[in-house]
């Protein structure tokens, strides 16, 4: 047993209770000297325990005054020792069980205990000794037996249970979190040295968004030091703005929502500012520490040259796709010219490898067009016009243009809400203010797909909904989609691969720009299936209310007529009509004017005649051209008026086709 751990206040209590004791035992000594009754053997105290009892005295005194920094254990055993001995000395020269001294005896048999082994272990000797002595000499009665019992054996005793409980307990909690302690430094070195190794920003704010820790990735990245940016708010280090460079709001900054919501929040397309101020695009994903409010953890990374390469690869995919559709659609459309029989004369064997030829360029100007729509989507090119329409009657439409397909392919395609044979109910109106031409695509591509990937039964289209969303959903009863597939169906290129599969031909593109259309659309896109099934895709939309359509309805008609007007306004002509006759000769080319006329002599509406039959002209001469009627222009002007409107017509050919 080792002993317990004292602070100084109770090395103070000890010192007082000692210097107390001695003090009596002084006082006793000196009444005893000077009382004119002798006072009995039970309270005779000697010259040498008064010396002894002073000396303890003595010490207690700088022991109590400088306990505060003199908390070791050996002075106070030393005291406390020095007081037993006294003790045990005055209880043996009384010679009487009955003795005023077994008091503080039984205290100091208490006490000892506090010591641990070096103090109860003197103890129980001492007491052995004395019954083995009183035992030997044949005087240890049953009252001398009591006595020792209850003034040393009972006292010791209590004193071991008592102070051997806290001792252990205190040890024991000691122990644990000296072992807590130890786990938790080695919890923070390998958390430290994994948090430095890494090569994103790492940020740690509180519930107030002060930073408590930022590791070098984010000092390197945001240009801010380990001191200067702790204990600041994160949004004077970590000012972060939109694509459009406007400063968040608490709405979508992701540590704002972590600290609101206390749940993960992503931000792709953020732009933050570093301390010399200059900008880079970031990736952050913000997450949650502890309980709400308590903090968040914010982890980023520099994305800026990510998204110059992007951007680049998207331009050069965009200008290639755009500039390879017109020689794809001349070889598309000779081949067609040869497949022809009113155009061309072919034989069996050539028109068989012709109409491959022709199914492969048609393959690459889809794969083409749907590059060009995918490099749109990823850099916000993609036009998106929102009509109001009901989706019922637009979905049929779109149905009834590929019941060809399916039927030449031997399947049924069906349209649920306007079928005959399935149970008659009444279909709600289903309203939707989005783009059509994205609605059609998706929808289009969806259903195709159905066709191609079903040998045999039937596809179903059918819509339903809720107060919020419209759901059109496409089902067949084709070949499936294996589990593994499915995560990865709506990723650019991807495409199941099995054997039943290998002659179906296609891009890899087309779920993926459908998804960037439905997302585009604010909506959800999802498949479930069933491996050799069939399977079902969704396509949600948000829904529109009656009212609301209407009143949208309005003012997109009015919106219509003022563009009409405009596009009038900028149809009209720059340059007045001109009424001229033009005739034009072979070779040279011979542009036949009129007699110069000064507006005073002839209005300017009058011209000369222009010859009536072409017949009379002479051979290699063309008809005149009969030019709208204006002012007389001499040959000069006609030539710069002719310049004008060739460099018009090449900017309209140079010009990129516009929409899909």
């Amino acid at each position: 047993m080792t002993p317990l751990r004292l602070s100084h206040i109770w090395y103070r209590r000890l010192y007082v209770a000692l210097f107390v004791m001695s003090s009596g035992y002084i006082g006793t000594y000196f009444l005893q000297q000077y009382s004119k009754s002798p006072l009995t053997s039970a309270t005779h105290i000697d010259l040498i325990a008064v010396i002894g009892a002073g000396i303890v005295a003595v010490l207690c005194i700088p022991l109590f005054i400088f306990a505060k920094k003199v908390t070791s254990f050996l002075p106070a055993f030393i005291t406390f020792v020095l007081f037993a001995l006294i003790t045990a000395l005055l209880v043996e020269n009384a010679g009487s069980e009955t003795s005023l001294f077994i008091a503080p005896w039984a205290i100091v048999v208490f006490v000892a205990p506090i010591f641990g082994a070096y103090g109860w272990l003197p103890v129980l000797a001492v007491i052995g000794s004395y019954v083995a002595g009183e035992y030997l000499s044949g005087a240890l009665s049953a009252q001398t037996f009591i006595g020792i019992s209850l003034s040393s054996i009972l006292p010791l005793i209590l004193g071991l249970v008592l102070w051997r409980l806290p001792h252990t307990t205190d040890e024991a909690n000691s122990k644990n979190v000296k072992n807590l302690a130890n786990q938790l430094s080695e919890v923070a070195a390998k958390s430290e040295i994994i948090i430095n190794a890494i090569g994103d920003g790492v940020i740690a704010v509180d519930g107030k968004g002060v930073v408590q820790l930022i590791n070098p990735a984010a000092q390197e990245i945001l240009g801010w030091g380990k001191q200067d940016a702790l204990m600041l708010n994160y949004k004077s280090i970590f000012k972060l703005s939109d694509e459009h460079n406007v400063e968040l709001t608490p709405q979508n900054d992701p540590i704002e929502q972590v600290l609101n919501n206390n749940q993960q929040a992503r931000g792709n397309k953020i732009t933050a500012q570093t301390n010399s101020g200059k900008k880079i695009n970031v990736s952050l994903v913000a997450s949650p520490i502890g309980d709400p409010g308590a903090g968040a953890i914010a982890v980023f990374r520099d994305v800026t040259n990510e998204r110059a390469e992007e951007r680049e690869q998207a331009e050069f995919i965009s200008t290639a796709s755009h500039e390879m559709r017109t020689p794809v659609a001349s070889i598309e459309g000779y081949m067609g010219l040869a497949l022809n029989p009113n155009t061309a004369t072919i034989d069996v064997r050539a028109r068989d490898f012709i109409m491959k030829a022709h199914e492969a360029a048609q393959h690459l100007g889809r794969l083409f067009q749907d590059l060009l729509d995918v490099s749109k989507s990823e850099d916000g090119r993609m036009q998106n016009t929102p009509h109001v329409v009901d989706v019922v009657p637009y979905a049929e439409n779109i149905v009834q243009g590929l019941r060809q397909k399916a039927a030449d392919k031997g399947l049924g395609l069906v349209f649920v809400p306007t079928d005959s044979q399935a149970q008659r109910k009444i279909m709600p109106v289903y309203y939707v203010n989005l783009d059509n031409d994205h609605i059609r695509e998706v929808l289009d591509n969806l259903i195709e797909n159905a066709i191609k990937y079903t040998p045999q039964g039937e596809v179903r289209v059918d819509i339903s909904g809720t107060d919020d969303s419209v759901v059109v959903s496409i089902k067949d009863t084709g070949l499936g989609i294996p589990p593994e597939d499915i995560p990865h169906l709506f990723q650019k290129f991807y495409r199941v691969s099995n054997i039943d599969r290998q002659s179906i031909g296609g891009t890899g593109l087309g779920l993926y720009l459908c998804r960037r259309l439905v997302e585009a659309m604010q909506g959800r896109l999802w498949v479930e299936s069933v491996f050799g099934s069939g399977s079902t895709f969704f396509v949600e939309l948000p829904r529109i209310g009656s009212q609301e359509a209407d009143r949208l309805k309005a003012e997109q008609s009015q919106q219509a007529a003022l563009a009409a007007q405009q596009s009038a306004v900028v149809a009209a002509p720059a340059v007045p009509a001109i009424q001229i006759p033009v005739t034009v000769i072979d070779t040279p080319t011979v542009v036949a004017q009129q007699p110069a006329v000064t507006p005073q002599a002839q209005p300017v509406a009058q011209s000369p005649a222009i010859p009536q039959q072409p017949a009379a002209q002479p051979t290699g001469v063309r008809p005149a051209t009969t030019v709208p009627r204006g002012e007389a222009l001499s040959r000069d002007q006609i030539n710069e008026r002719v310049r004008q409107l060739e460099e018009l017509a090449k900017q309209q050919r140079a010009a990129p086709p516009t929409g899909r």
